[in-house]
């Protein structure tokens, strides 16, 4: 295509416009530079040089000098409190709640934050008050959540319940495990008033929201025996069998002491076996171990040990075992009996209960582990680990 004498006129427009716009990039580009403080520069500079803490210093003079910074105000606010610095945060977050020129939705996000600071303080109703007033609107579901862990933390069951059952009607993952929990607590502080009607009908309500509770069940056959029912505590106390065996060493002495006051203690003892059989259990072999040496004497126990040694070794069991040999023998060989406490002290050292979510360790079994707060997130067999 040949170049006409019209293109050579438009080519020099052509250059000077693009000129034109490059000269208004840079000034753009200019001013937005000098609007950055020097903080900024000195933040960023902090950062690369990985010195955090005067990084953060340099981001609040930045949030001081500039009060439209609203997002580096909260990211501030959420990395003082994710570092313990919980004033800080709560300071930060209350200033944003107190100004005027916020809109209502700027504002309510800092109050959400707020509310986040009060409740990892440990400042629970200054938290609750503020999730309340946050029910509704655009952090509703976030702010029944943390009112949940509140009514938990203060043990206040009745609201517990209420809002979980909110949570899964706005479209939460079911809570109904947790929820019979929450009625099992209610059954066990009646239990203890002496308040029999009260119990039972928390445990129904247990059931009707978890009918594989483990907890319900244990706690339904406490109750028929505190009433005087020992047959049906055990019928109770059985049904983990085919419910969730794995908790059968939680009622094991239950059903053994039952029996026992049945005038039944052998009857017991082949149902401990066969549980054995099924699914062995150190913690569950020990009460059986016991059982057996309170009704047949410590040699029986020390061959029960022998065996049960062989199919299934371990620390605990061989525990039990020396001492059944040295229960046998007396004082008579001191060396067996010093080698027994070594093992014992051993065994108590290793043997305890470990949480699945958090690693918490206890020596005794939590429905709910102190240190995460889950709920059935502990095992109810003790392993042994270094």
């Amino acid at each position: 295509m040949e170049l006409e004498a019209w293109h050579l006129l438009v080519l020099p427009l052509f250059f000077a416009l693009g000129w034109m716009a490059a000269r208004v990039d840079i000034r753009h580009v200019m001013r937005e530079s000098r609007a950055v403080p020097a903080s900024y520069f000195k933040g960023l500079n902090y950062l690369l040089n990985e010195q955090p803490d005067k990084a953060i210093e340099a981001f609040v003079e930045i949030a001081r000098l500039d009060p439209d910074t609203l997002e580096l105000h909260y990211a501030l606010g959420a990395l003082f409190r994710r570092r313990g610095e919980l004033d800080r945060a709560i300071r930060i977050h209350q200033n944003l709640v107190d100004r005027s020129d916020l809109n209502q939705q700027q504002r309510l996000k800092a109050l959400y934050e707020l509310g986040q600071d009060f409740l990892k303080a440990g400042l629970l109703d200054r938290a609750e008050e503020i999730f309340k007033s946050l029910e509704t609107g655009a952090h509703a579901l976030d702010a029944l959540s943390h009112l949940l862990d509140i009514y938990v933390l203060e043990k206040d069951w009745q609201q517990a319940i209420a809002t979980a059952h909110r949570l899964e009607k706005m479209g939460c993952p079911s809570r109904h495990a947790d929820i019979a929990h929450y009625h099992c607590e209610l059954a066990l502080d009646a239990m203890l008033r002496r308040d029999m009607t009260t119990a039972a009908h928390e445990l129904e309500r247990a059931r009707e929201a978890n009918r594989k509770s483990a907890r319900a069940i244990q706690l339904q056959g406490d109750l028929q025996a505190l009433q005087d029912q020992p047959e049906a505590a055990i019928a109770a106390w059985r049904e983990l069998e085919s419910v969730n065996p794995a908790y059968l060493p939680i009622v094991g002495e239950r059903l053994y002491r039952t029996h026992q006051q049945l005038g039944r203690p052998l009857a017991c003892i082949e149902l401990l076996k066969a549980y054995l059989v099924r699914q062995p259990s150190a913690d569950l072999f020990h009460i059986l171990f016991h059982a057996v040496q309170e009704t047949q004497g410590w040699q029986a126990a020390a061959r029960l040990a022998s065996e049960e040694l062989r199919r299934n070794p371990g620390l605990r069991i061989l525990d039990d075992y020396l001492q059944a040999r040295n229960a046998e023998a007396g004082d008579a060989d001191i060396e067996a009996r010093l080698a027994q406490d070594l093992v014992h002290k051993q065994a108590s050292r290793l043997a305890f209960y470990q949480c699945r979510e958090c690693g918490f360790k206890a020596r005794q079994f939590f429905w709910q582990c102190p240190a995460c707060a889950r709920w059935e997130s502990i095992p109810p067999e003790r392993i042994e680990h270094d």
